[in-house]
């Protein structure tokens, strides 16, 4: 009786141990990859931030236009969330629970992010003629620099123009911390 348990027992082990270590292979996702260029979101350059656009139009013109837009779009959104993250070690930092202070607060980061960038030149930019299902289009792929000092500038002049928020600011050793943490970046 043992010996038939015992040998149920290390059959079921090895049916066990082979359903779990079959050979199964990964499924590939359905669909074929959609292009972007080798150097899409890279950021090898210490003093810019890179942002990334494309678009497809009609004319290539509009097409590099709508891109670039969609490239500053995307370092504003960068900016508002640096921002953002920056203001949040500063609260925590000094422990403000102030309504006020809140409110200035969301007032530079949307100030921020709004600001135009000078300085923001053109990376690496391709435009490719494509035929899509409506036709033939221009699709461009824009990489734009963004000076990181122009960003920092930028914040911290919104600080200094709020002049509560800065007030307070200038009283804890935070603002200092905060100055910097942006010299690093």
């Amino acid at each position: 009786m043992k010996k038939v348990l015992f040998i149920l027992l290390v059959v079921s082990l090895v049916l066990i141990i082979s359903g779990c270590g079959s050979n199964k292979k990964a499924a590939k996702p359905d669909g074929n990859q959609v292009y972007r260029p080798g150097w899409w979101s890279e950021q090898k350059e210490a003093d810019y931030v890179c942002t990334y656009g494309q678009s497809a139009n009609l004319s290539e013109n509009a097409s590099i236009t709508a891109a670039r837009s969609i490239a500053m779009s995307d370092a504003a959104q960068y900016v508002q969330t640096n921002v953002e993250s920056m203001m949040k070690f500063y609260l925590e930092e000094a422990g403000v629970v102030d309504p006020q202070l809140l409110s200035l607060t969301s007032n530079v980061i949307k100030n921020s992010a709004k600001a135009q960038f000078s300085g923001a030149i053109v990376g690496k930019i391709e435009t490719r003629r494509v035929d899509e299902g409506n036709g033939p289009r221009f699709k461009t792929w824009i990489q734009m620099k963004i000076p990181k000092e122009q960003v920092d500038k930028t914040v911290l002049s919104n600080i200094r123009n709020e002049e509560a928020l800065y007030n307070q600011f200038k009283a804890s050793q935070s603002f200092q911390e905060l100055e910097e943490q942006m010299k690093k970046h």
